[in-house]
């Protein structure tokens, strides 16, 4: 963990990177999810969708607030559930928004799927 820390805090490139997340999660309208693969590949780096969870993880308490709960896996699953307040923040943030999650994954992911290639494509 304190290599992971040291690494994420001091590298400017890793701080650019998680901006550009943040800044996408934004976006994500209300009622909608997307995942960490999607935003990876949208910002042009296809292979960390890692690195999209670890910004997902440093977004708690950023401000202006970054929706963090409509991030999943490539699945529809609730995979960063653990790094909210309570176990059942994610989905219970979800279900605010009128998405049903069964089995820690969101039902109709297809459908509710928000592809940032596709919705901020100009």
């Amino acid at each position: 963990m304190y290599i992971y820390l040291s690494i994420m805090q001091y590298t400017p490139k890793t701080k650019d990177f998680f901006q550009n997340v943040f800044d996408v999660v934004r976006l994500i309208p209300k009622g909608r999810v997307t995942s960490y693969g999607a935003i990876a590949k949208y910002l042009g780096t296809g292979g960390s969708s890692r690195m999209v969870g670890w910004a997902m993880n440093a977004s708690h308490g950023v401000k202006p607030k970054v929706p963090a709960h409509r991030v999943v896996n490539r699945n529809g699953m609730l995979s960063g559930k653990a790094h909210f307040e309570t176990a059942t923040t994610m989905q219970t943030l979800l279900e605010k928004e009128k998405i049903k999650v069964q089995n820690e994954t969101v039902l109709d992911f297809e459908k509710l799927f928000w592809d940032p290639a596709v919705e901020l494509k100009f």
